[in-house]
């Protein structure tokens, strides 16, 4: 069975209000608002692609991208 790994955090800026409920939804602490209000990825090693930020964001701006890694 192939684990999954994280390729990528995506954020729509565009699409962010700057609400914050990603960010006090994450168990890792990977995203912060940054000055302008909007979230951003911090610690992406840190992310365990639990995607609580994807489904409670209100706005749909964000996407947990996954990678696909042969299990050896």
């Amino acid at each position: 069975m192939a684990k999954k790994k994280l390729k990528e955090i995506a954020i729509n800026q565009n699409w962010c209000k700057g609400c914050g409920i990603c960010v006090a939804f994450c168990p890792k602490n990977v995203l912060e608002l940054d000055e302008g209000g909007h979230s951003t990825v911090v610690r992406p090693e840190d992310c365990i692609l639990c995607r609580l930020c994807e489904m409670r964001c209100p706005d749909l701006a964000i996407r947990v991208i996954e990678e696909e890694e042969d299990a050896q």
